[in-house]
């Protein structure tokens, strides 16, 4: 994964304000790359400049600085070729309520080049989808699905997904997240913008994090994972002095328990392993972060058990 699929450069967006109120600065000079073949989470809570971004991606609002580059075009200039090779599931889909859903299916088909209108068929079986009901009928999840089918049904270059799984059961974001992946194995690209972040840690390559319209970190899903703590439980019948433990470096809190300790840990374990060294021990446990453990570090929450 060499070739970048996607660029922001400086991409800054400031909405209009009024003559005693500044406007509200949504996103502040984000600088991302997202490269051919991989599955990029966007995560962010609900404000943090998410949609903004994909709505700058897309040419649907104009940046207030900075510019955005979709397969090496500029994404004002060439709006019109870029749309055509890119599949989009906004967070709000609002389709027609009088048609059914394969009327649908079979009149964006008609408009995509490349679109293969059995494929879309196949889509929607999978995702258990019945394409007779109009789509006025549609539970939200069922709206969600004819979302999805449209959006990836002429095999786009690119995909830009804004919180695809919302309202969806498990059984079929398992199956969602399926479809994803056997786009990512054919060389597609994935933009995937969420607040939930069991789904990118499902599916994702990389992950970057927004808050306030700034991006605050992008990293490797392993790799970040690593940089945070660990809970790390040594079991052992031997008297411990939580003490001893708390002054080890990278030990942030250390709590007794009836049958060990429990130790928050930063960075390496080899301090803690070499002061187990020196007691029976019967076993022990590392806990990595989740992304929501993550999550919540970025925006200044302290571990605690």
């Amino acid at each position: 994964m060499t070739d970048a699929v996607l660029e922001a450069m400086n991409l800054t967006k400031r909405y209009p304000g009024t003559r005693k109120q500044r406007g509200k600065l949504a996103l502040d000079h984000l600088n991302l790359t997202v490269n051919q073949g991989e599955i990029f989470g966007f995560l962010g809570p609900n404000g943090a400049g998410k949609t903004t971004t994909i709505r700058l991606i897309l040419d649907l609002i104009r940046p207030t600085d900075g510019r955005v580059s979709v397969m090496g075009m500029d994404a004002h200039r060439n709006s019109t070729t870029i749309k055509r090779q890119v599949g989009n599931l906004p967070s709000e889909a609002r389709l027609w309520d009088h048609m059914t859903g394969g009327q649908v299916v079979r009149y964006l088909c008609g408009l995509r080049p490349g679109c293969d209108y059995t494929y879309a068929l196949t889509l929607a079986e999978r995702l258990n989808l019945n394409l007779n009901l109009h789509v006025r009928n549609y539970s939200t999840g069922n709206k969600r699905k004819l979302g999805i089918v449209q959006a990836l049904m002429h095999r786009p270059q690119l995909l830009i997904l804004d919180e695809p799984t919302m309202g969806l059961d498990p059984l079929v974001s398992h199956t969602f997240n399926e479809l994803l992946l056997e786009a990512r194995d054919e060389g597609r690209t994935v933009f995937l913008s969420s607040h939930q972040l069991t789904e990118v840690e499902q599916v994702c390559d990389r992950v970057g994090i927004l808050r306030d319209g700034k991006l605050q970190a992008v990293e490797r899903i392993t790799d970040l994972k690593r940089v945070f703590y660990r809970w790390v439980t040594i079991y052992t019948h031997s008297p411990l002095d939580p003490a001893e433990w708390s002054g080890l470096e990278g030990v942030t809190n250390a709590m007794l328990q009836p049958n060990g300790i429990r130790l928050c840990v930063s960075g390496a374990l080899d301090p803690v392993i070499k002061l187990a060294a020196r007691y029976p021990v019967d076993n022990v446990s590392v806990e990595e972060p989740t992304l929501e453990d993550i999550f919540l570090a970025f925006y200044g929450r302290v571990p605690n058990d």
